[in-house]
């Protein structure tokens, strides 16, 4: 139990660190800001189809190791599937990077082999 309480507070406090001191963007993705893309992210409704931490719902998974930043800029304007289109009027090119860069910042989760409580037998 006590491992499993011990890495409980290792993944917060690497969770706490990334969010603060995103990895450096991939590819052409241009420096975002990860607090106003998690402001933005959650005051666009974006979570309700893609989930709170970008794990996927009705929407699919956007994180942790989102698309390259031009296929997820491209998709956030022209979309092919149920989801609406936000243009520049609706979204910023600086809020669709802030987004990314809050998609970035997310931390995978941990291994299933590695969470004590699911290896008990």
């Amino acid at each position: 139990m006590r491992n499993f309480i011990g890495g409980l507070v290792w993944l917060v406090l690497v969770s706490s660190v990334l969010a603060q001191n995103p990895p450096p963007a991939t590819g052409d993705a241009p420096a975002g800001n990860v607090q106003n893309g998690k402001k933005i992210y959650s005051s666009y409704g974006c979570y309700q189809c893609h989930g709170y931490e970008g794990q996927g719902g009705v929407g699919p998974r956007l994180a942790p190791r989102p698309t390259a930043f031009a296929a997820f800029s491209k998709y956030i304007r022209q979309p092919t599937g149920e989801m609406p289109p936000y243009t520049v009027k609706v979204v910023s090119d600086k809020e669709v990077a802030d987004i990314y860069a809050f998609l970035q910042s997310i931390a995978p989760p941990p291994a299933a082999n590695s969470i004590p409580l699911l290896n008990t037998r």
